[in-house]
């Protein structure tokens, strides 16, 4: 198999999304209003109502001249994500979005409310260019990276919702992000970070979000996990691994080809290590692939080999099957008994809640039903 290239790059030829208030730090936003001819004051009332209040009108902003409005609508706030179409389930409290950008590319958010948390997994790419091949996203390839911007603002938007009671529950508060949605987030490293800071950093620089509360997936780009150690952040990291071995891997994960199980493993090792925090092993059952017996002692052996402090937890995922997909769930006998032995292996052992089941749940089947 032909080794794949460390740096995913979108095709060539893709157009660069607008320039947002989003896509500046608090001292770029200062600088924009020095280039708008507009006093640098401004920088902390744009801040405040787009970070505090979650408007992105500059039409809504009362406190701001009518002349600064349209300067700054037209410079700052252009339009980034357009409403398509969205679905919900379990009694309203799954709430799946389909968003057009303004090239036309399709991404996805789903806003999920508990009774102790609502979290909010968001896409960090349109498209993906991992391959994985039971994944409805990594087998429409790589469109293209989002910006800074377009990922803040599917947390903003839904950060709206949540505070005008705009879902099932009413009135609430949006407390976790994932980047779990569409994308490998660390193939888009430099843009996801800076989105997970405005989405951790204290108001008027950002939405005050704990860094504790954000989780960023990958399938394993170790570089990107050794690049999110040294930040020094308090993220939580989640490892897509799917399977202990390699032989099997190499397909699931075709990224595997060059960054081998052992390799993935010491490096989010190495990120607990530093950080402290527990790492999540996202491992997704399917039927007669990744779900025998041997392959639950042979990941809790695996992990059990590095760490002298409980530094990671299985996260176990029932496959939410696209159309037409030879793909299917592990029946749940299997399943329990996969659980079983990893918890009798010494390691901590969940099953992710199944929302979105009676809906285009799984990632990136509401874009290929609209693309189609």
């Amino acid at each position: 198999m032909t080794a794949l290239p460390l740096v995913f790059s979108p095709p060539r030829g893709v157009k660069k999304p607008p320039r947002h208030l989003a896509d500046l730090d608090l001292s770029g936003r200062r600088a924009a209003m020095a280039d708008l001819g507009v006093p640098a004051f401004r920088a902390n009332q744009l801040s405040n109502h787009y970070f505090g209040r979650f408007v992105n009108d500059p039409a809504q902003m009362s406190d701001l001249s009518a002349a600064d409005r349209a300067a700054l609508a037209d410079e700052l706030f252009p339009t980034l994500l357009n409403h398509v179409r969205e679905q919900t389930c379990d009694d309203g409290m799954t709430l799946k979005t389909l968003w057009r950008l303004f090239d036309g590319a399709l991404v996805e958010s789903v806003l999920m409310r508990y009774p102790e948390r609502t979290t909010l997994c968001i896409s960090s790419q349109a498209g993906c260019g991992m391959a994985c091949p039971f994944c409805a996203t990594g087998q429409q390839g790589l469109t293209r990276n989002l910006s800074t911007a377009e990922i803040v603002d599917q947390v903003v938007v839904a950060a709206r919702t949540m505070r005008d009671g705009a879902m099932a529950g009413g009135p609430g508060r949006l407390s976790n992000i994932v980047f779990m949605g569409m994308g490998e987030p660390l193939a888009n490293y430099n843009r996801v970070i800076a989105a997970v800071r405005r989405i951790t950093d204290p108001a008027p620089s950002g939405l005050g979000i704990s860094q504790r509360g954000v989780t960023v997936s990958t399938v394993g780009l170790v570089p990107g996990i050794e690049r999110l150690t040294a930040e020094n952040m308090h993220v939580r990291l989640a490892v897509s691994l799917h399977t202990p071995d390699d032989e099997l891997r190499d397909t699931l994960v075709p990224i595997n080809n060059r960054f081998k199980v052992d390799e993935v493993l010491d490096a989010a090792w190495a990120y607990a290590k530093q950080t402290r925090r527990r790492v999540s092993i996202e491992y997704a059952l399917i039927r007669d692939v990744n779900d025998q017996p041997w392959r639950a002692d042979l990941l809790a052996k695996r992990l059990r080999q590095r760490g002298d402090f409980p530094w990671v937890h299985v996260n176990l995922i029932p496959l939410n099957p696209t159309p037409g997909s030879e793909w299917d769930a592990s029946p749940k006998p299997v399943e329990r008994e996969f659980v079983r032995r990893l918890i009798a292996g010494g390691v901590t052992t969940t099953v992710r809640d199944t929302r979105g089941q009676e809906i285009d749940g799984a990632c990136g089947q509401l874009a290929a039903l609209e693309e189609n």
